[in-house]
């Protein structure tokens, strides 16, 4: 017994020794796993698709929450944001990061529309500061940002859901300046 302690500490201590070795491999395989990459093919499947594979039906992300506002209007214009008034710089960072990442090329900067890209759309973008806008409770915002309305598409799969009330947050921001 104490020969095989000894053993396992030599081996320990010789494996951090020499960083320019090869590591010891104690359980083989550890280190070349049989897993698959995203967009590998593997020939276990039929079609494959390895690493690309669709998730079965009815399943969800965790920690994911399916937006029960997508076809009720009323409901989403009623929807409370939970970071109402908050304007501390860490939520008006984060908005303002996703605002500009994803929103400032149709609805400019300063919330009024302008560019190449806004001259060469048919249908224009409204201004982010007008009355009408402003008018709209958070949760209206909060949907026309997660499900999208007219010929915007829904930006829920480009602004994370625990951030979309912080892009609510700085467009309130910006729309009292």
């Amino acid at each position: 017994m104490k020969l095989l302690v000894l053993m396992i500490a030599v081996l320990s201590l010789a494996a951090c020794s020499d960083k320019n070795q090869p590591n010891v491999e104690l359980i083989q395989d550890m280190m070349e796993q049989q897993s698959v990459k995203a967009q590998e093919y593997d020939d276990f499947f039929s079609d494959k698709a390895g690493g690309a594979r669709v998730p079965p039906a009815g399943t969800q992300p965790q920690g994911f929450e399916p937006y029960k506002y997508a076809t009720d209007l009323a409901g989403a214009a009623r929807n409370q944001n939970p970071l109402a008034g908050n304007s501390s710089p860490e939520v008006l960072l984060v908005g303002q990061k996703y605002y500009e990442t994803n929103c400032t090329v149709c609805h400019g900067s300063d919330l009024k529309p302008k560019g190449h890209v806004y001259d060469m759309m048919p249908t224009k973008p409204p201004a982010l500061d007008t009355d009408k806008i402003k008018g709209w409770t958070d949760g209206q915002l909060y949907h026309t940002i997660t499900v999208g309305q007219g010929v915007m598409g829904a930006y829920a799969s480009h602004i994370p859901q625990k951030y979309r009330w912080q892009v609510v947050n700085y467009i309130r921001h910006l729309q009292k300046k």
